[in-house]
């Protein structure tokens, strides 16, 4: 099948998915500022880790491009690469570690983005766009953030960032598998916002 048309396209197919992905209690907890600090550094030390493994993925996604794609991907590592910059001062701001132990959840995220390096480029690059969409929506459904909190999602619905999945989603599929591949990523996002309430 040919490049997704719409991000409508998917989300259309699994709303169910998509909404357990993008509208969740800890992101409400971040619109409104019930979410306990601790819940959010939790999330934050993982997402930490999270996106270091990503600029690994990405990095390798980037050498199995095509020339049409090398140029979103590449822009994104520039991105990814600063955003650990940012995430290591913020950590450092409320006196947490950067090398904390990773939950189980950061570990199949990560087993996920090394099975989609064995994929065609067109699968991987379609998890990509899946997995940034998906936090793009989350945290715009998060805004405009309560207290502390809103610097984060000022931070994660930039207009840079939006242009950024734009220019993603150009080289998406809704092959099967890429489809199938979607599925598990926005399962996985799900996952992840769990993973900072089991701290409470």
């Amino acid at each position: 099948m040919g490049p997704v048309a719409a991000p409508s396209d998917l989300i259309r197919r699994h709303p169910a998915e998509w909404q357990a992905a993008t509208r969740h209690p800890f992101l409400t907890g971040v619109r409104d500022g019930s979410i306990p600090v601790g819940a959010f550094n939790c999330w934050l030390q993982q997402d930490y880790l999270f996106v270091r493994d990503l600029l690994v993925f990405q990095a390798r996604l980037l050498a199995m491009a095509p020339r049409s794609g090398q140029s979103v991907l590449a822009t994104g590592l520039v991105a990814l690469e600063a955003e650990l910059t940012w995430f290591e001062q913020h950590l450092a701001q409320r006196e947490l570690p950067s090398a904390a132990p990773r939950h189980t959840t950061t570990d199949a995220y990560r087993a996920e983005l090394d099975g989609l390096l064995s994929e065609p480029f067109e699968v991987g690059v379609s998890a990509l766009w899946a997995l940034e969409l998906a936090y793009l929506e989350a945290w715009r459904g998060a805004a405009p953030g309560a207290g502390e909190y809103h610097e984060f999602v000022e931070h994660w619905t930039a207009p840079a960032f939006a242009a950024y999945v734009a220019r993603l989603e150009a080289h998406a599929t809704n092959s099967p598998a890429a489809e199938e591949a979607w599925l598990r990523i926005v399962r996985l996002e799900r996952a992840f916002w769990d993973l900072a309430l089991e701290a409470l």
